[in-house]
């Protein structure tokens, strides 16, 4: 049991870091109206800057340098491009993340190579935080968490508890009165566009250590995180706080229970799969695939299951507030 709860510990630190991710993608969405396929490049941005920075200012230096360098790109890119295409439709802009997206993936290969970048967690966050069973508990894990709820928690005080963010939600429902008020409505838009891409290059510079860093971890990530905010719902924070935490648990349970169905079914009592070898058929070797090979598939069958039984995503079926 005590092994289960360290799994699920270990799962919700991932959860959270896909929280944050998907959280800076909701928002833009939300306002913008365009989902940004770049999303992961500016994860995979945020690492990779993140490990360049620590190279001159250490760990800490580079936490903070990173998702300012990803603001700074990410507010070129859409007062550059996103701005002068908004005119034209949602489908242009989409396309135009899309290449943005590429470009920043083959920079990183020509600037740090293709290969994983020894972006290593930092001696004063290793070790120990605390110990179930004789098995530890990472204090970076612990540090990973804490920095993500951080972020979002001033995510969300700026958002509700602030004059600013009360004119971004003004802005995201009643765009024509918020700009016949005086405001400026695609500055707005663009410092939405800007803190979305601080926060994934928030994510990145805290998950390249705990995972990998590396030019594919965009595309790794960037599909895991639309998995996530479609089965939350899209343009909503709660859909994707659920969507992170379904997808987070799934993926690190499955690896710690390494099981399979037929042992599953075989514990309830049903001894026929077991006796069928996995060699004999399609539904023989799918009874008898290890969940943790399993393990990166399954986010993507929850998908189309929630596609399939409810496209607008679980939290509409919870609530029918504002997207935020």
């Amino acid at each position: 049991m005590e092994a289960l709860a360290l799994s699920a510990l270990n799962g919700l630190s991932y959860s959270l870091l896909l929280f944050l991710l998907a959280s800076g993608l909701t928002l833009i969405f939300s306002l913008l109206g365009v989902l940004n396929f770049a999303h992961g490049g500016f994860y995979m941005l945020g690492a990779y800057l993140a490990w360049q920075s620590s190279q001159w200012l250490g760990f800490w230096g580079g936490l903070l340098l990173a998702p300012l360098g990803v603001a700074v790109v990410a507010t070129g890119f859409e007062v550059g491009v996103l701005r002068r295409l908004r005119s034209q439709g949602h489908l242009p802009e989409l396309l135009a993340t899309f290449a943005f997206g590429v470009v920043l993936v083959e920079a990183a290969r020509l600037l740090w190579g293709s290969g994983p970048v020894p972006y290593a967690i930092p001696a004063s966050l290793q070790g120990a935080l605390f110990a179930l069973s004789g098995v530890d508990f990472p204090v970076y894990r612990g540090f990973v968490m804490a920095t993500a709820l951080a972020a979002l928690a001033l995510a969300w005080l700026l958002l509700w508890r602030t004059r600013a963010g009360l004119i971004v939600q003004a802005a995201l429902t009643h765009a024509p009165m918020t700009s016949a008020l005086g405001h400026d409505v695609r500055a707005v838009q663009t410092g939405v566009f800007a803190v979305g891409g601080a926060l994934a290059g928030l994510a990145g510079a805290v998950g390249g250590p705990l995972l990998v860093t590396e030019p594919d971890m965009a595309a790794q990530m960037g599909a895991l995180l639309f998995a996530v905010i479609i089965i939350g719902g899209l343009g909503s924070l709660r859909g994707a706080l659920l969507g992170a935490l379904l997808v987070g648990e799934v993926q690190t349970l499955a690896v710690a229970v390494n099981g399979s169905l037929a042992d599953g079914l075989q514990r309830l009592g049903w001894n026929a799969p077991a006796a069928w070898p996995a060699s004999d058929g399609i539904l023989p070797s799918l009874l008898h695939l290890d969940l943790a090979r399993a393990a990166p598939l399954l986010p993507y069958v929850m998908l189309v299951g929630v596609l399939a039984l409810r496209p607008q995503g679980l939290t509409r079926a919870l609530s029918r507030d504002d997207a935020l």
